[in-house]
């Protein structure tokens, strides 16, 4: 009995500090614990939900002048000492862009070998949206399920996503089902995906808290945090006649390339980029300090690349204040 109360108020601290829809929040969570075992199929724990530890929003995180960046939602988080620095519109509804490519990561980790042998799909090599961005495969392509993710993860092929997610789920459609159940279980209540990759579509959406929460179930493989430190990536597969290709595909994030200068002392591990035309410019970056304090550190609907980071830069400043 003594642990049901702590979890509720563990819930409580969570849902109803730092944030402005506090109620929504609150009935939200609440019926994500009703329905978790009816609707979902699982029963939600208090491991479950505590299982890792959290940078948690309280009545002190709701003082933070909005004017520091001109992005629609921002956040800095001492992940280290699990303090928020910083957060604007934590909880407002937002589109992710290629941010949705960390949830398809985390499915990988979850639920994948990374030996597999993918066969590329007309599908995935064949994606009907004016400019999105892909690595090149073309149907018939085996790709390993390791260089898929790199190419996810670095370049952020919308191909390479597809593949993944056919590949694990036998259709896209059955793989969004994962990722929304994924979220679910990790708290993310205020997400709603339905696709692979974060192109636009108007019912798929998140939170920048929702983002962390997903990031931060990341953080915790290894493999995950050496491939986003990487500035570019070489692709080897076969095509469909059996010939030996390779590809080179560089990072989108511009902290690594050097296009960006980063804050003195602070060094950047790597991230993730997101952009659509309704989603802005988006960035989420794990960075660390001289004393080697980490932070997770976002940007959310910036109007353009400078702008995103400038902004970001302006959050890593409060590090060193």
């Amino acid at each position: 009995m003594k642990r049901r109360y702590l979890a509720i108020l563990l819930i409580n601290a969570i849902l109803l500090g730092g944030c402005q829809k506090s109620s929504d929040q609150f009935f939200a969570y609440q019926d994500y614990i009703t329905s978790s075992k009816n609707d979902l199929g699982f029963n939600l724990s208090e491991n479950e939900f505590f299982a890792k530890e959290l940078v948690i929003l309280d009545n002190e995180d709701s003082g933070y002048d909005d004017n520091l960046v001109t992005s629609k939602a921002a956040f800095l988080f001492d992940i280290t000492n699990k303090k928020a620095l910083y957060a604007k519109n934590p909880y407002e509804r937002l589109y992710p862009a290629s941010l949705t490519k960390l949830m398809t990561a985390l499915i990988v980790f979850k639920r994948g070998e990374l030996t597999d042998m993918v066969t590329i799909s007309h599908n995935a090599s064949n994606i009907p949206v004016e400019g999105a961005k892909v690595c090149g495969f073309r149907e018939g392509d085996l790709v390993s399920l390791e260089d898929l993710l790199y190419c996810l993860l670095v370049y952020s092929g919308n191909d390479a996503s597809i593949a993944i997610a056919e590949h694990l789920s036998g259709s896209e459609e059955a793989f969004v089902k994962l990722m929304n159940q994924e979220a679910q279980k990790l708290g993310a209540v205020h997400t709603n995906f339905v696709n692979s990759h974060g192109l636009h579509d108007d019912n798929h959406y998140t939170t920048a808290y929702d983002l962390y929460l997903i990031y931060n179930e990341l953080l915790q493989y290894d493999t995950f945090i050496d491939i986003i430190n990487k500035e570019s990536f070489t692709s080897k597969y076969k095509d469909k006649f059996g010939n030996y290709k390779e590809r080179t595909y560089k990072t989108t994030n511009l902290y690594l390339t050097g296009e960006k200068e980063v804050t003195e002392d602070i060094t950047i591990v790597g991230g993730k980029t997101g952009l659509t035309s309704k989603a802005g410019n988006c960035l989420i970056l794990l960075l660390k300090d001289g004393n080697d304090n980490q932070y997770v550190s976002l940007i959310l609907k910036a109007t353009n690349s400078n702008n995103l980071y400038t902004e970001m830069s302006k959050l890593f400043s409060l590090i060193i204040e």
